[in-house]
């Protein structure tokens, strides 16, 4: 099955989930559960996410913690979500271009951070799947990552007694369907939530943080040059673009163009947070990039001036080496150390 074909898949499941299936697999049974309250900064805007479908519970986040780490979920058991989605890069596969995958195969595009999601419509650097809860079809089933059958996954977590047990203490009973498991997986990503950094602190007025002078610089450079894509406070539009990054024929990759086959979407890729970017090299959709002073560069003076080139940067963004320093420092202050080694959402131990 091909990437196009799987994310068609998933849009048309996504489709079948939001209006509504004939039978509810999730209310069948009435399991006692503990409800988790999602702490949210009052300065952000609502979730996208819809938690009325999916109730966050404390047994279903442990289900997919334990599905999110669980390499059982790839066709030779060597690959696991968090294989690639490494915590301390903020779920980004630190210093890989490419996304590994089975049987030692390479994909075709840096892995994504995995963050702040609910307040995303749409996922993949392409924007080809558009729902959270069918996010993971994708990984899970590509012949280049996961390489899974669906139904033999069902299988193998249908027979295995620790995953009867989880299953039993989230949803009520032991059966296992790919709706229970991919809303368990949502529900862990879902309070992946990074908004504890050091710019965090200065924005809120905490007693004894500030800004340093090339801080400061920098922050005063990126709301001049930068802003308009990366919008504060989440770091992103969530918007797809072309911003000048040339095209490398050797990885034929067009970006939006593969999904709706329009060339208005030629090159089109998503813009992505810069929150925690400074851990979580290398950069653009194909990871050409293992230094953001590559990326200032490529701003200044390296774009490709294609005729899709966003309107916001087809002049280019200069940058002397003085905004660069500065914005490297403000940039650093993006990172949440304790996002990223928070023990909520460290690996657990797969014993079955």
């Amino acid at each position: 099955m091909t990437r196009k074909a799987i994310y068609l898949l998933a849009a048309f499941c996504g489709w079948l989930w939001i209006m509504g299936s004939s039978r509810d697999t999730l209310t069948a049974h009435a399991p006692v559960v503990e409800y988790y309250q999602l702490k949210i900064p009052d300065s952000l805007p609502p979730p996208v996410y819809d938690f009325k479908k999916n109730p966050l519970t404390k047994e279903g986040i442990a289900l997919g913690r334990h599905l999110f780490y669980d390499p059982k979920l790839s066709l030779d058991s060597s690959v696991s979500c968090g294989f690639c989605h490494q915590q301390f890069a903020a779920f980004g596969h630190f210093d890989h271009a490419l996304s590994h995958g089975v049987l030692g195969r390479t994909g075709v595009r840096s892995v994504p951070t995995l963050f702040n999601l609910i307040w995303q419509k749409d996922f993949m650097w392409d924007g080809g799947v558009n729902h959270l809860d069918i996010q993971p079809l994708t990984p899970i089933t590509d012949e280049n990552e996961m390489g899974m059958d669906m139904r033999e996954l069902i299988t193998r977590l249908q027979g295995n007694k620790t995953y009867k047990g989880l299953f039993k203490a989230a949803y009520g009973s032991e059966e296992v369907t790919t709706e229970r498991m991919f809303r368990a997986l949502s529900q862990f990503m879902a309070i992946m939530l990074s908004f504890e950094s050091k710019y965090d602190s200065v924005m809120r007025k905490e007693p004894g943080v500030k800004f340093t002078a090339e801080e400061e610089g920098g922050h005063r450079t990126f709301m001049q040059k930068c802003a308009s894509c990366h919008k504060p406070p989440l770091f992103t539009d969530y918007s797809l673009r072309n911003n000048g990054l040339p095209y490398l024929p050797s990885m034929n990759d067009v970006g939006r163009m593969r999904i709706t086959n329009n060339t208005a979407d030629y090159l089109k890729f998503k813009v992505p947070s810069l929150r925690n970017v400074l851990v979580s090299a290398p950069y653009m959709h194909d990871g050409r990039f293992f230094d953001i002073f590559q990326v200032f560069d490529m701003y200044d003076h390296g774009q490709e001036k294609g005729n899709t080139i966003d309107p916001l940067v087809k002049n280019g963004i200069p940058l002397n080496a003085k905004e660069q320093r500065q914005l490297y420092m403000f940039l650093n202050t993006l990172t949440d150390k304790n996002f990223i080694k928070n023990q909520d959402f460290s690996e657990v131990l797969i014993t079955d």
